[in-house]
């Protein structure tokens, strides 16, 4: 079982699914704290991905397997109908788990910026090296080196370099090889292209479902179009849209939730 954290509701509403919350990469179920706030009438429940946070010793071979993992932490929790709302490698783990889990429970989806796949075999054999040469550094440079590196990519532009430093600051507690092997794992390289699919199976079990995305992340944007996702933009934020406007996320959600 992976671990978790519970926020229960401030209602006392046995009917209202949980919000099940998934992380990205580096991240932990902490990540969500200044979002939970804004839900205290909903039941939440936070999770630490594999390699991650509390979950740190636990680790995957695949999406498979995760999905797995997922599945039976929450049946461990005894939550039966739940909506998953997963940022980046949380989203697309919640996409995966959608098109891929004989799971009933779900109810609902939020993505965060998250990809649903890669279209032709020449992209997905290039993110497997991009993703086996940061896991490399992962693995023998010191962590604070790499998240310097890591936080320069060009899907983390809008950070300036106080929140930079802040993230690098907030990331530096995890282990290297714990996160190279979840980055080989879980590459976008070695994902399926979900897109379709995932449409066909929300429209098939009638379950609602959002795309959020930053309102200065433009590669997202892009990508919640190309699928035809329903895109909800939150203000004045990036790519890690809860952390940098938790608010204006929060508020997103809530109208998606009430549209439920």
């Amino acid at each position: 079982m992976l671990a978790v954290t519970r926020y229960p509701s401030t209602e006392a509403n046995d009917n209202q699914p949980w919000l099940v919350f998934l992380h990205g990469l580096l991240g932990d179920g902490q990540d969500w704290d200044a979002v939970l706030p804004h839900l205290n009438h909903w039941p939440c429940l936070t999770i630490d991905l594999p390699g991650h946070g509390k979950s740190q010793d636990i680790s995957v071979n695949g999406f498979e397997s995760l999905s797995q993992q997922l599945t039976e932490t929450l049946l461990a929790c005894n939550i039966n109908r739940y909506i998953l709302i997963g940022y980046s490698l949380g989203g697309r783990s919640a996409m995966y788990h959608t098109c891929f889990s004989d799971s009933e429970g779900l109810a609902g989806l939020v993505i965060e910026g998250g990809n649903p796949g890669l279209g032709s075999e020449s992209e997905r054999q290039a993110r497997l090296q991009h993703d086996s040469r940061w896991a490399e550094r992962f693995r023998h440079q010191p962590l604070p080196e790499v998240l310097t590196q890591w936080y320069q990519q060009p899907v983390f532009a809008n950070l300036n370099d106080e929140s930079r430093q802040r993230m690098i600051l907030r990331r530096s507690h995890n282990d290297g090889s714990n996160i190279a092997q979840m980055l080989e794992s879980t590459s976008l390289g070695c994902q399926p292209q979900l897109g379709e699919l995932l449409k066909t199976r929300l429209k098939q079990r009638n379950i609602p479902f959002c795309y959020l995305c930053g309102e200065q992340d433009a590669k997202f944007q892009q990508i919640a179009l190309e699928n035809h996702f329903p895109l909800r933009i939150v203000a004045a934020a990036g790519h890690n849209a809860h952390s940098a406007n938790p608010e204006g996320f929060a508020a997103q959600l809530l109208t998606f939730l009430k549209e439920c």
